[in-house]
């Protein structure tokens, strides 16, 4: 008889690997963490972590992976918005509360050695990222046309600088400090949203 596959425990332990590594990676890099190391820190054996991923570059693929569908769902949500800049406030806050992660610098450093060599990388992160530019640029568009967001903005550049701004609250979140309410600042400042939305938002 074949073997059946429970797909929500499966969903658990591919998890539970991806989270271990991840602490290790940002920890100590992705050249010294090991399979065995990932394998202890997850509580398996790197015999059966092997059957949920072939090889430690696709566990540090599938930790930037699940970026895809978690970037399609908030910009679902977003889709018809009813206030085009909150809606922007709301997105800055998704984007980057997981900056508030102290993994985080670490990680993205990591990221950014890695894209390098590994193409599949590269197309996860591209894939990511065309999906966050273009979501974001459509909403910069609609604020724009509501007169809620400085209508000389180039959507499509605009949409690639405030990428870059979440982006850069990664690297630069310090230990112990919140970088979303002077994040949510400098986006409302460079996008001219109406005064006071990035406060609120920050509430």
């Amino acid at each position: 008889m074949a073997r059946t596959v429970n797909r929500e425990q499966h969903q658990q332990r591919r998890t539970a690997i991806t989270e271990a590594a991840a602490t290790l990676f940002a920890r100590q890099g992705f050249a010294r963490t090991t399979t065995a190391q990932i394998a202890e820190a997850a509580g398996t054996s790197p015999g059966n972590m092997f059957h949920y991923f072939a090889d430690k570059p696709a566990i540090f693929r599938a930790i930037f992976e699940q970026d895809i569908p978690t970037s399609r769902e908030l910009f679902q949500k977003h889709a018809e918005p009813e206030d085009p800049a909150a809606s922007l406030m709301d997105v800055v806050d998704a984007l980057a509360a997981p900056a508030r992660d102290g993994r985080a610098p670490g990680l993205l450093v990591e990221l950014l050695r890695q894209a390098g060599n590994d193409p599949q990388l590269r197309e996860i992160v591209g894939t990511n990222d065309a999906i966050v530019r273009g979501g974001i640029a459509e909403l910069v568009r609609r604020a724009a046309a509501e007169g809620r967001a400085d209508p000389d903005l180039d959507a499509d550049r605009a949409a690639a600088w405030v990428s870059t701004v979440v982006d850069a609250a990664y690297l630069n979140a310090e230990q112990g400090t919140d970088p979303l309410p002077m994040l949510r600042l400098i986006i409302a400042r460079f996008l001219a949203l109406p005064d006071g939305i990035a406060i609120r938002h920050g509430q």
